[in-house]
């Protein structure tokens, strides 16, 4: 209708698209954010989820409650099956979406680099469900072996071995958790069982390092070796079963909880659009985040594929955030006639933390480890994780553990991804 303002349709309610939403707050346009569910997760502290540290409450908020104070912001929840570029429309299974402006912003998915099993056997961690359903697979196995007899030590072993394959800050934080939540609750939980003797991590890195790309490998690994976790450098996985893992130096790590952090793709839709995909399984975009052969679409967050300085950006929150709004600032351009502008990625570091007062931060060129790296880590989730309760909630959490050595959510409850 001729005088509406013009529609911009969102498809993602994650980091690129909320912040999307949030820069378009004062234009005069119709903003109609779309997701397949009906929170925002903080993804960064997904693993604390998996690892029984926090309630999946404290990292998720209701979108529709992120956006009731933006006038010209509407949430749908729908799960968006197509795309029709000439026609300008997003389709769901029972509605339909027309848009003057599209922003996608779909997140990734889980990579398997073509390892035969590791879909189908693996635990994986995108989401509060797969984190939930890691938590509950857990406790179970450790609730499993404390009722084997000593005569099954073999089975005892292979429940109480975790294999997380991949050593970026997912993997890193991930096996620093685990450990602390195997060694020091839980034995005072099962004390049948000989905890410290007879559970195992193992991280599995196929390069010469951890943390690649954000620093502070080594000293990660001396305080995950502290810990009690195994790293393991150089170790390829060469095919996951329902019971090992099997590298390929020829070595089986007998294991019920092969746990895979180690690669993600952009996040393919129902009924792809016509356009291209590359590297990865990511959208190649012009420098202004506009796809290559529709000026009103943009792409932003984890499904890009966009260089600066001759290196892919990587898929992790700033760069998504960043994107969502510098796409909104173009689209605001763009309807005032002036020309969409360049994005640059101003990086304002990387960091990750290794279980209890350590951490690893890469700050301004300058990289930090143990106590204060993880003071900084603390401080940057804290102000990112989004609305107050949320933070407070997080922050006396933490305290209890800091002070007690104590998991809060030991709990299994049930869940649809078990």
């Amino acid at each position: 209708m001729d005088g509406d303002p013009p529609q911009v349709v969102i498809v993602g309610a994650g980091f690129g698209g909320l912040w999307a939403a949030r820069a378009l707050a004062k234009e005069d346009v119709a903003v109609r954010l779309l997701d397949k569910n009906n929170y925002h997760t903080f993804l960064p502290l997904l693993y604390q989820v998996a690892a029984a540290e926090l309630e999946p409450g404290l990292i998720a908020r209701p979108v529709r409650g992120l956006v009731s104070r933006q006038a010209n912001a509407r949430f749908a929840m729908a799960d968006v099956q197509r795309i029709d570029l000439d026609q300008q429309v997003v389709y769901s299974a029972d509605r339909t979406f027309p848009y003057d402006y599209l922003i996608l912003a779909p997140g990734s998915v889980n990579y398997f680099f073509g390892v035969p099993g590791a879909a189908s056997h693996s635990f994986t961690l995108k989401s509060v469900e797969e984190g939930v359903a890691l938590r509950n697979h857990v406790l179970r196995c450790v609730e499993r072996a404390s009722q084997l007899p000593e005569k099954e030590a073999g089975e005892r072993q292979r429940l109480l071995t975790f294999v997380v394959v991949g050593g970026g800050p997912t993997g890193v934080e991930f096996s620093g958790a685990l450990a602390e939540l195997l060694f020091q609750p839980l034995v005072k939980d099962f004390p049948e069982l000989r905890l410290k003797q007879e559970a195992r991590v193992i991280l599995l890195e196929a390069t010469g390092r951890l943390l690649q790309g954000v620093g502070g490998g080594e000293y990660a690994q001396r305080r995950l070796a502290a810990m009690g976790v195994e790293v393991r450098l150089n170790a390829t996985v060469a095919e996951i079963s329902a019971d090992a893992v099997l590298l390929a130096s020829g070595e089986a790590l007998a294991t019920a909880s092969p746990i895979w952090t180690a690669g993600v793709s952009g996040a393919p839709l129902a009924s792809e659009p016509p356009l291209e995909r590359v590297r990865g399984g990511r959208i190649p975009v012009r420098p202004t985040l506009q796809a290559l052969h529709h000026d009103n679409v943009f792409v932003v967050g984890d499904s890009v594929y966009l260089e600066q300085d001759g290196a892919m950006l990587p898929g992790v929150a700033q760069v998504a955030m960043q994107q969502g709004d510098h796409a909104a600032r173009n689209i605001a351009a763009m309807r005032l006639g002036l020309p969409p502008q360049p994005f640059r990625y101003r990086d304002k570091g990387a960091m990750a933390t290794i279980g209890r007062n350590a951490a690893v931060a890469q700050v301004r060129g300058r990289l930090f480890t143990g106590f204060i790296a993880w003071l900084i880590w603390l401080a940057v989730h804290i102000f990112f994780l989004i609305g107050f309760r949320n933070r407070l909630a997080v922050l006396l959490n933490w305290a209890w553990d800091y002070l007690f050595y104590e998991s809060a959510v030991r709990l299994i409850l049930p869940n649809r991804a078990d």
